[in-house]
């Protein structure tokens, strides 16, 4: 999925579910903390129960649910003290 020119969108329903398109890939996931790389940069999702619904790779498509916090982006050009949040991801 190295296609830069994938559409993105977030769509969050009742904070219970949420489908993100542009997705290049799975950073790491676990059922309380996904990071996910897509077209627009690094997406970190904070929730509870959180899994994976479906997963289109070749559309760059995933569908989660669970009870979602949290949404945030970081982009490739932050600061290295930024990105040191994204270190200890991998700790």
């Amino acid at each position: 999925m190295e296609n830069s020119s994938l559409n993105h969108v977030i769509n969050i329903t009742e904070r219970k579910s949420i489908v993100i398109t542009g997705v290049r890939k799975i950073e790491s996931f676990d059922t309380e903390e996904f990071a996910i790389n897509s077209s627009e940069g690094l997406i970190i999702l904070k929730g509870k129960d959180l899994e994976i619904i479906k997963l289109d790779t070749n559309a760059g498509n995933i569908s989660i649910k669970g009870n979602i916090n949290y949404v945030e982006y970081i982009d490739d050009n932050q600061t290295s003290k930024d990105n040191k949040w994204f270190n200890k991801l991998f700790k």
